[in-house]
């Protein structure tokens, strides 16, 4: 997840995750100031993605977070964006 002003301020695109990722529509979604990408299951390429965030200015945690594991289908996630 990276906050949808935090993903614009760094430069990067849609088009360079989705060519280094091979993303389909449903894996890069942009709802109620967030951006969710993934899942991602290239470890080399979910390294890259969080190096280039970082590079690019974006702190861990403040600006994007990961949730790894296995999550069963009758499971919803629900967050509220504060701020910017």
């Amino acid at each position: 997840m990276v906050k949808k002003a935090a993903f614009e301020r760094s430069g990067i695109t849609r088009a360079q995750i989705d060519q280094a990722l091979t993303l389909t529509d449903e894996e890069f979604r942009v709802e109620h100031g967030l951006v969710a990408i993934g899942p991602i299951f290239d470890e080399n390429g979910f390294a890259a993605l969080m190096e280039a965030f970082e590079q690019n200015g974006l702190v861990y945690f403040d600006d994007f977070f990961e949730m790894s594991g296995n999550w069963p289908e009758w499971l919803s996630v629900f967050t509220l964006s504060r701020g910017s």
